[in-house]
Formats: structure tokens, C-alpha cells, sequence
């Protein structure tokens, strides 16, 4: 039977059909067979860069979506290098051991912010687990360590998602959890997973609430539905269904702009196949709120924010494809200060063209603007300071995967 409990949040986009599954594997789970002086251990990644344009005139307060910002406007840029090193789990009798170390180079680890000693630079540890099968009934598994989030309809390798730039609910997503979690096939159609883990920082060893760690921990758990590929189902079958939800310590609440405070962070999505076989959907609902209470002697205050989207991809040929993905982002006002206006609309549209072999070319378009009332959040020349409701950006965007 196919294991299906790795990676399943990029089983929609393997779905949407913005890479083959084969592909996803290879990336995610299952690296090109680029064999380094370990044996069994091989080695893959690939190398993001852009060149961006923000049009007119002040970039000083950009879109304040995650691995965007000022400091990429107007300019070319090298974003990140990922370099992946993985023994896949050896099964023997049912049992097998493994690992996986995901390295950052550049900007975006800065951005991703793991490093434990709290303070950022251009590397980052991204996921480092050890990887344990236990042969019960259909399959358990254990990664013990650093691992991805398990939240979201998008992830934070640009090659498997449908647009370069990042969503909103992404952005207000927690990135990863140092700690263990377990996934088990129901059936070839249903995985459940749970974990525990340290907090709801990135930061890696964080701990939750000091002096208080002991009895505050972070605990998550998912399941996963898909529509089996059938005759009885048609041209439904392949269609998934997600639902996770995060809850622990947050030491800053980032995602909510809020003092140190218990967070919940909810995420449903789904991929649905359509008729047309060149035309495929997505759907994705995030949100992430703060407790009003106080932790460790702050008090925290009450606040939310959440993001609902909207992707389809259409395949018009075998090398050209069309992304689309329409947001609705809104946050509790007291959290402006936050960077992001209390209400946003989004719109990107990404053209995608096969042209070299194992390179990703990309140009997008994207559009963001202030649907409220409160004073212009985007332009300017000084930060906080912004002068229009609107904000276009044009991208091209260059993959290198090997």
C-alpha cells in the first residue's frame, strides 16, 4: 500500500496538479538518487531565485506576506538554496529507521527563523528528524526532532506550490515544531496524526511558558479524507479533504501580533478534480487566535487573524499551466501595528512554462488591496508611514532543482 501519511499537505498540490506525485517524492520525501559518500544517504535540493518589480513609487511598506517585503522589491534576487540529506526508512520485518536533515542557505532562512540561539542569519535548520516505521496493522510512523508544520494548503517549498509569492495564510501559519509526532493509515483513504511538541515558536529547542515547561507543551493533530480513483467516484475520485488543528504556548504570537499567550491555529483545505480534466480547484481556510490571559507574568490580549483562498490551476499544454489564487485576509484592528491592514484582498495569477529540464520558470502578477477603512498601508518612503491602498508586483522566478 502507498503511504500516504508523508508530506499529505502537499497531496493537494500533487492533486492540483502542480507537480506529479513522483516529483512531490522526490523533493519531499524520496530525494534524486544523488548518492554522497554515506551509503543509502542521498542528497537533493534546488537553488529559488527572482527578479522583482513593485510599481510605483516608495516601497518602504510592501505586502507584508512571509519571504516577500522591501527587501526584495525593484531588484534580482537570490531567495534561497535548499539542500535536502535523507536515508529512507529501511524496513525490516515491518520495522525501519531513518532520517531527514532539510538545510536553508540565504534570505528566506532568515525569514524562517529556526536558529536556537535567536539570532537570524542565512542558515537555518528547516526539518532534522529521525524517521521510525512500526509495522502495526497499515502502518505507523514517528519523526522525532524538528519537523514541517502540519497546517496549511501551501508549504514552504516554492517548486511544489502553484505561485511563488506566499499566501496570507501561510504567513499566519506556525512553521515548524521541535518535538514528536505520529501518523497512521486507517485505510488507503484516511490518516489521522497527532504529535507533541515544545511550543508554537520556530525557534528550535523553544520552550514553552518558562518556568513552566514541564505541563505546557504544544499538541497537534490532522486527518486527512481522499475520494478513492474509482469508477463508482468518476472524475471526482483523487479529491482530499484536510483538517488540522495547532494548540500551545505562542512566546510571541507573531501571527496575531500579541504579547506572549496560549494560540490555536485551525486549518481546513481541500483539493476538488473537476470535469475538466486540464481544470483543478483548491480551497483553504486559516486561522490563528490568542487567549486573553496572562502567561509568565505578560498579560496577552485577545486577537485573531485568519485567510481564506482560493487556487485553480488550468493545464493548457504539457509544458504551459495557469495558477490562480484569490485570498480574503482580516485581523482584529488591534493588531495593525502588526504590519498588515485589518482587511486585505489578494489576487495573483502565475504563468508556469516547462522550458529546461529540471528548471522552474515562472512570471506573476500580483495584486494587494486595503479593503478597510484605517490609513494607507502600502507605498511610502517611511516605514509605517504608507501612502496608497493598493500594491501590484511583478515577478519572474527562477528554480533550479536537482
Amino acid at each position: 500500500m502507498k503511504n500516504i501519511s508523508l508530506n499529505r499537505r502537499t497531496a493537494a498540490l500533487i492533486a492540483l496538479g502542480v507537480v506529479s506525485f513522483a516529483s512531490a517524492a522526490t523533493a519531499e520525501e524520496k530525494p534524486s538518487a544523488v548518492l554522497t559518500a554515506l551509503e543509502s544517504t542521498t542528497l537533493s535540493g534546488y537553488v529559488d531565485t527572482s527578479a522583482q518589480w513593485n510599481l510605483g513609487t516608495g516601497n518602504a511598506n510592501a505586502p507584508a506576506y512571509i519571504f516577500g517585503g522591501s527587501g526584495k522589491a525593484d531588484g534580482f534576487n537570490l531567495n534561497v538554496v535548499k539542500l535536502v540529506l535523507e536515508k529512507p526508512a529501511s524496513l525490516s520485518d515491518g520495522w525501519g529507521a531513518g532520517y531527514k536533515v532539510d538545510l536553508l542557505f540565504g534570505p528566506d532562512a532568515v525569514a524562517y527563523g529556526t536558529q536556537s540561539t535567536g539570532v537570524t542569519g542565512d542558515f537555518a535548520v528547516k526539518q532534522a528528524y529521525v524517521d521510525l516505521k512500526v509495522p502495526l496493522a497499515n502502518g505507523l510512523e514517528f519523526k522525532v526532532g524538528v519537523w514541517d508544520t502540519i497546517l496549511g494548503y501551501e508549504v514552504f517549498e516554492t517548486p511544489l506550490n502553484a505561485n511563488f509569492t506566499r499566501s496570507y495564510g501561510y504567513t499566519i501559519e506556525p512553521a515548524t515544531f521541535t518535538g514528536i509526532q505520529s501518523t497512521y493509515n486507517i485505510n488507503e483513504f484516511i490518516a489521522v496524526m497527532g504529535g507533541v511538541a515544545d511550543s508554537l515558536s520556530s525557534t528550535i529547542n523553544k520552550r514553552s511558558n518558562p518556568p513552566y515547561a514541564e505541563s505546557t507543551k504544544a499538541v497537534l493533530g490532522d486527518i486527512s479524507l481522499t475520494a478513492p480513483t474509482t469508477p463508482n467516484w468518476g472524475w471526482f475520485g483523487g479529491s482530499s479533504l484536510f483538517g488540522a488543528v495547532v494548540h500551545g504556548f505562542s512566546p510571541t504570537a507573531t501571527a496575531v501580533g500579541l504579547t506572549p499567550a496560549n494560540q490555536t491555529s485551525l486549518y481546513v483545505g481541500s483539493t476538488l478534480m473537476t470535469p475538466l480534466k486540464s481544470l483543478k480547484i483548491g480551497l483553504s481556510y486559516d486561522y490563528a487566535g490568542a487567549s486573553k490571559q496572562t502567561i509568565a507574568g505578560s498579560l496577552g490580549r485577545a486577537g485573531y487573524a485568519n485567510a481564506a483562498g482560493f487556487y485553480g490551476l488550468y493545464q493548457a499544454t504539457e509544458k504551459l499551466a495557469f495558477n490562480t489564487r484569490a485570498e480574503w485576509f482580516t485581523q482584529t484592528p488591534a493588531n495593525y501595528a502588526a504590519g498588515l491592514p485589518t482587511k486585505i484582498f489578494a489576487l495573483t495569477e502565475t504563468v508556469q512554462y516547462t522550458l529546461w529540464k529540471n528548471v522552474i520558470s515562472r512570471a506573476e502578477f500580483r495584486w494587494d488591496h486595503q479593503a478597510d477603512g484605517l490609513p494607507d498601508a502600502f507605498g511610502g518612503t517611511v516605514p509605517g508611514v504608507g501612502t496608497r491602498r493598493n500594491s501590484y508586483e511583478i515577478i519572474g522566478n527562477i528554480i533550479y532543482k536537482f
